[in-house]
C-alpha cells in the first residue's frame, strides 16, 4: 500500500477522530520537546531536532573534517564574491518539523539579506552539503534527503570521504531530488551557486584544494 492509499484509508475510517486526537497529542508533546531543545542549545555541541528527538553528534574523523574544511574554504570565498553566505557545522536551519545543522549550508543573496549578526535560527538553505559518516548516513539519505527536497533546498551534495566521491542532487518540479552526477574525478559545477566550478579532488586533496582556491581568487 502506498503512503497516499494508507492516508486515504485513515481518512475514510470511522476512527478518524480518535486518530486525529492521537496525532494532535503527539504533536503537542513534540512542540514541548522542541521548545526545550531550543532552550538547551549550546555553542559547544552539535545538536539537531529530528522527528521529535534530540540527536547529538559524535566527534568526526579527520577525513570528514578535512573534506568539510576544504569545501567550505572554496565555497566561502566564492559566496563572498556573489553576495551569498556559507556556514559550516553550527548553523541551525529551521524546517517545519525538524531543526538541522548541516555540515555546510549556502544562502543566496536574497536570503542572506534577511540574516542578521545575532541570527540563531536560520531559514531553509538554498544549497546543502552533508559529509557522510557511519552514524549519519541513514539520516543524510533518509529523513534529511526527503525533508530538504520537500522544503525547496535546490541543490544537495552528499560527500563520501571514504570513497572520495561527491553525489550532486538537483530539485525537480515534483519536489524530489534527481541525481545529476556521482564522481570521484573531474569537475563539478553548482547550478545554485552561480559560477562555482571546482575539481572534485580539491575537496579531498590539500594541494588540489590550494590550486582550486588560487583559481577561484583569480575569477570574476
Amino acid at each position: 500500500m502506498s503512503p497516499a492509499d494508507a492516508f486515504n484509508e485513515i481518512l475514510a475510517s470511522h476512527r478518524l477522530p480518535e486518530y486525529a486526537s492521537i496525532i494532535e497529542r503527539r504533536l503537542q508533546e513534540e512542540r514541548e520537546r522542541r521548545r526545550a531543545f531550543y532552550a538547551d542549545m549550546t555553542d559547544e555541541v552539535k545538536m539537531e531536532f529530528i522527528d521529535g528527538d534530540v540527536v547529538m553528534h559524535s566527534p568526526a574523523k579527520n577525513r570528514h573534517l578535512m573534506a568539510s574544511g576544504n569545501l567550505f574554504t572554496l565555497l566561502h570565498l566564492w559566496a563572498a564574491k556573489i553576495g551569498g553566505l556559507v556556514h559550516v557545522e553550527k548553523a541551525l536551519c529551521v524546517f517545519t518539523r525538524n531543526d538541522y545543522e548541516p555540515d555546510i549550508v549556502y544562502f543566496g543573496p536574497e536570503k542572506n539579506r534577511t540574516i542578521r549578526p545575532d541570527t540563531m535560527k536560520f531559514p531553509v538553505p538554498d544549497f546543502v552539503v552533508e559529509i557522510l559518516s557511519e552514524s549519519t548516513e541513514h539520516r543524510d539519505r533518509g529523513v534529511k534527503f526527503e525533508d530538504y527536497a520537500s522544503h525547496g533546498v535546490q541543490e544537495y551534495w552528499i560527500v563520501d570521504p571514504d570513497e572520495e566521491s561527491i553525489e550532486q542532487y538537483l530539485l525537480t518540479s515534483e519536489d524530489t531530488y534527481k541525481l545529476r552526477m556521482k564522481a570521484s574525478a573531474g569537475e563539478i559545477s553548482s547550478t545554485v551557486i552561480v559560477g562555482f566550478t571546482i575539481l572534485i579532488r580539491a575537496v579531498f586533496d590539500a594541494e588540489a584544494n590550494r590550486l582550486a582556491l588560487a583559481k577561484l581568487m583569480q575569477s570574476r
